[in-house]
């Protein structure tokens, strides 16, 4: 494991998408445990891809065109769902001074949700992953298991500090309705977004 590894990784982390929304979301609604649990409901979304690579599922994924399409618009119509949520006041991601806390269960699991649908996170997993494992290595799914490790707990790093970032800010933005209107509306622009590069995206 190399410092190449860990540097595309932190990249690859870093860059805005769907998971860094739902941490931001929570930290603003419900402060800095609201977004360390979204972070770990993040963070475990990754599990699915991680063992599908492993196993081979990505791979059989990447080939058959029909069920890639099939998950890729599933991840479409998520990303979608989660823009219109954005913008209901009553919704799932609504920030709101008299709003009761979500179950952790709840948000982890709306957390694994958004990453189990994102079939890019796969084949991520298949094309990233073996490029930092030795052709000649004696046991390459322990080094695959040890790289997907250090990458979730990056993930996990990262959307913790994006989250407790937000959460410090959080008095002074709920204290103003027009920030709070235009946050809803940026985080629907941004699941906008997000779901159309998906849809633009070849394979």
């Amino acid at each position: 494991m190399g410092v190449e590894f860990l540097l595309t990784s932190l990249v690859v982390v870093a860059s805005p998408g769907t998971g860094v929304v739902i941490t931001l979301a929570a930290a603003l609604s419900h402060g800095r445990r609201a977004a360390v649990v979204a972070a770990f409901g993040c963070t475990l979304g990754i599990l699915p891809h991680m063992l599908a690579a492993i196993t081979g599922l990505a791979a059989l994924l990447h080939a058959s065109a029909l069920a890639f399409e099939a998950v890729r618009w599933a991840g479409i119509a998520y990303l979608l769902w989660m823009a219109w949520a954005s913008l209901r006041a009553d919704g799932p991601l609504a920030i709101r001074t008299d709003a009761a806390p979500r179950r952790d269960r709840e948000v982890i699991l709306a957390a694994i949700l958004a990453n189990l649908l994102n079939p890019k996170l796969s084949i991520f997993f298949v094309a990233f992953l073996p490029q930092f494992v030795a052709k000649a290595d004696p046991q390459p799914l322990l080094t695959m298991l040890a790289l997907s490790g250090v990458f979730m707990a990056m993930t996990f790093a990262v959307f913790v500090a994006y989250g407790c970032f937000a959460a410090a800010a959080r008095r002074h933005v709920l204290q103003r309705p027009a920030v709070l209107a235009w946050l809803r509306r940026g985080f629907a622009a941004a699941f906008v977004a997000l779901g159309g590069r998906l849809a633009l995206s070849e394979r």
